[in-house]
């Protein structure tokens, strides 16, 4: 009879169990990071966009690339260990799936603050569009940089040597994301219409009472013989008719005969 060292198995799964939920609390970060940049993003070129906006901009963007290159490393050494357990796997690629959707979508966010960046330039503000919108982005960042104040890290800066360095740096970090993506897909091929989302969220809508309902319309189905009152009415007139046009075809008839 084969020894079977259960110490041995029980560990992997606490590691594997660990992995995963080290995995979930990155990602969670990094979703956090990316949401708090589409906001700000939305605000280059309105009547919000200062020299403190792009420098939150500036320090959201490196919190997301510092946890994308976290998560990129931990989710690719897991996914090409070919001893990971299967439901183990099915999770990790749930992970993959949604770690690239957050990372195409701070690529997009990235482009187009370098855009937004070229067309509005901060050291001609009377250019920026009055959109009646005041402040709340600052909480917003500083929330999800985890900071109690992120006015205490802004570091001024003058607009124009701003921009200039932005500009170089941002093409940079475009361009590294880009590379992670492709590399990403080189090193793990996950195919995302193959990983299917799981969880309370995915499960049956159904309530009691549209149950309930569906119970009511098969016992509905069940008996034909209570038929809806319209369909009634056209049974009905079409007797009727049929009656008149018999009726009608015999009186023809007798009078030919007895013509």
């Amino acid at each position: 009879m084969p020894l079977v060292n259960n110490k041995v198995g029980d560990d992997c799964t606490v590691g594997t169990d660990k992995a995963l939920a080290d995995g979930e609390a990155l990602l969670q970060s990094l979703i956090k990071v990316v949401a708090c940049y589409r906001h700000l993003a939305s605000c280059v070129g309105g009547c919000t966009d200062s020299l403190q906006l792009r420098d939150e901009l500036r320090q959201t963007r490196e919190k997301a690339q510092k946890l994308a290159a976290s998560i990129c490393h931990h989710l690719t050494s897991h996914l090409r260990d070919k001893s990971l357990p299967e439901e183990q796997r099915k999770e990790m690629e749930l992970l993959w799936v949604a770690f690239s959707s957050s990372l195409e979508l701070l690529h997009v966010d990235m482009c187009k603050v370098f855009s937004m960046g070229d067309i509005f330039s901060l050291a001609n503000t009377a250019t920026l569009v009055q959109t009646g919108l005041q402040g709340g982005g600052s909480e917003v960042a500083a929330r999800a940089l985890s900071l109690p104040d992120l006015n205490q890290a802004l570091t001024p800066t003058p607009a124009a040597g701003l921009e200039s360095q932005e500009r170089s740096t941002m093409e940079q970090e475009i361009s590294q994301i880009d590379h992670m993506i492709d590399d990403m897909e080189m090193k793990v091929n996950v195919l995302r219409w193959m990983v299917e989302p799981h969880g309370p969220q995915y499960a049956d809508p159904l309530s009691s009472a549209d149950s309930a309902s569906l119970a009511l319309l098969s016992v509905d189905e069940e008996q034909p013989a209570q038929q809806p009152l319209c369909q009634r009415k056209q049974i009905f007139a079409f007797l009727l008719l049929f009656t008149v046009v018999l009726l009608a075809s015999t009186l023809s008839v007798c009078i030919v005969l007895f013509s």
